[in-house]
């Protein structure tokens, strides 16, 4: 198998205003427990720690249904249709929450990329599980096109999303979970661990990124 060679590249990009709940569990509990504690001494209103726990659990559920999708894909079980529907809902939530930002239209023009991001993503595994070369190398193009569309458009919407550091963002994102996907395709499971603890700490740090971004553009709205 040859997968170790072919440069994958992955890129879903958003920004959430979702007010749920943050799970306490694990590693996330200590997000939240941070989060709160920012808030107690004064570093963070209660506003933008509600905007930085709802960005990562938007962000968390990314990963973890593009994870569901993987295992399931890879080990041929009959609900990989279903984590794949999720991932699709999971755009439509991420295009959703910045209309209160940037307008329903807006929303509606991230939602559309974010989507055929998600169904290149499936190209992507499935050429890789029947180690198609050249549909692997097509989809891969065309991948990295959607990432570059989706960087562009948020740039022009926020200028503290330099359009490169978004790019350098979502790179790192590719590449952490295609290392997941060729540890999971290769059988090397302890290293598919480990590559899922790398893709959902690098999430975490990408959603922050993405909140403080709102935070600084719209300063008023998080004042208290």
């Amino acid at each position: 198998m040859r997968i170790r060679s072919v440069s994958l590249t992955m890129a879903t990009v958003g920004t959430a205003l979702v007010l749920s709940a943050w799970p306490v569990t694990g590693a996330r509990a200590g997000g939240r427990q941070d989060a709160m504690m920012a808030a107690s001494d004064g570093r963070l209103t209660a506003s933008q720690v509600a905007l930085k726990q709802a960005m990562r659990k938007l962000w968390s559920d990314h990963v973890f249904w593009t994870r569901e999708y993987i295992v399931a894909a890879i080990d041929g079980t009959s609900d990989a249709q279903a984590a794949a529907t999720r991932l699709l809902k999971n755009q439509e939530d991420i295009g959703a929450a910045i209309a209160p930002f940037y307008g329903g239209e807006a929303g509606d023009k991230l939602t559309s990329p974010l989507k055929q991001h998600i169904m290149i993503a499936v190209d992507i595994v499935t050429a890789a599980r029947a180690n198609d070369q050249p549909k692997l190398q097509d989809a891969s193009a065309k991948w990295k096109q959607n990432a570059n569309e989706i960087a562009g458009f948020l740039s022009q919407a926020n200028s503290n999303w330099p359009s490169q550091s978004l790019t350098d963002a979502m790179n790192m994102h590719l590449q952490t979970t295609t290392r997941e996907v060729v540890d999971r395709l290769q059988k090397n499971y302890d290293d598919d661990v480990r590559a899922f603890d790398a893709v959902y700490e690098h999430i975490l740090h990408m959603a922050d990124v993405l909140s403080d971004g709102i935070i600084k553009q719209f300063p008023a709205r998080f004042a208290n």
